[in-house]
């Protein structure tokens, strides 16, 4: 009995990719992204790896930075008003990655 009341298996899963493509911009702890996949934090880190080729953690930096260059160049939004939007915390941490990334201050463009 206890084998068919607790028998966990991918049907509780969200498909990784569509949910975090759909919700990369929010600010959300990796282990709340995970638990929202219904997953655990490695698995999640796991399946994240196996389906986009590199960790959580850089893909999201690369996606909000993309985010923030597409709002800024074709929005033609703010770079003070884009931080928040694309899903950093604060700016002095968005510019410098926009920097390392681009080559380019964001408020350059």
């Amino acid at each position: 009995m206890q084998n068919i009341l607790f028998k966990f298996n991918d049907d509780f899963k969200l498909d990784i990719e569509a949910y975090i493509n759909k919700n990369y911009m929010h600010n959300i702890p990796l282990e709340q992204f995970a638990a929202l996949t219904g997953r655990s934090l490695s698995t999640f880190k796991r399946d994240f790896q196996s389906i986009f080729g590199m960790t959580p953690n850089k893909w999201l930096i690369k996606k909000r930075l993309d985010l923030a260059y597409y709002l800024i160049t074709t929005k033609g939004k703010k770079p003070s008003d884009v931080f928040i939007e694309a899903g950093f915390v604060n700016f002095s941490h968005f510019s410098k990655s926009f920097k390392a990334e681009f080559g380019i201050n964001p408020s350059e463009l």
